[in-house]
């Protein structure tokens, strides 16, 4: 049985790129995004908690993901993490 290889780096920066441009919160908002080995690295400013918030599960919605490193900077954020939440799979059959 063949598996489809995974969607590169680009394609899912692309991907999330998309889908915060396509979202009013997000869309207005300065965030920078990088992938690397299939986790995504957010960073920039916005103005609420809720935008940040939004971008990370933006990010989660992109097929491939294989998680979200959050150092999106907002009043009340906490100090940009180290954390990397990881996407949990579904059981794949």
């Amino acid at each position: 049985m063949c598996h489809p290889l995974p969607p590169s780096d680009e394609d899912l920066r692309a991907a999330i790129l998309t889908a915060f441009a396509a979202d009013a919160q997000t869309a207005p908002a300065d965030l920078r995004v990088g992938v690397l080995n299939g986790i995504a690295h957010l960073a920039g400013m916005v103005l609420s908690l809720e935008i940040r918030e939004k971008a990370e599960e933006l990010c989660k919605t992109v097929s491939g993901l294989r998680g979200v490193v959050n150092r999106i900077e907002a009043p009340g954020a906490p100090s940009p993490a180290r954390r990397i939440d990881l996407i949990e799979k579904e059981n794949e059959t």
